[in-house]
């Protein structure tokens, strides 16, 4: 396992474990961050990442993208 700021652009990574306080999971939750889903990382801008989850693209900070688990 790796946190997704470590994945590569464009590649499919499987969600397998969101870490941090519970208000961030169910934050990253809402966003449709879960266990087994599949998430792409379109580019990295900044502190930023956006990344392609459920079909549709999120943008996150880093901190956030360090609690997921890919």
């Amino acid at each position: 396992m790796m946190p997704l700021t470590m994945a590569r652009t464009g590649e499919p990574n499987v969600i397998r474990k969101i870490g941090g306080v519970e208000e961030t999971r169910r934050f990253l939750a809402n966003l449709g961050f879960v266990v087994g889903g599949k998430v792409i990382v379109i580019s990295e801008i900044g502190g930023s990442m956006i990344v392609n989850v459920r079909e549709s693209r999120v943008a996150i900070n880093k901190d956030m993208a360090n609690q997921i688990l890919v």
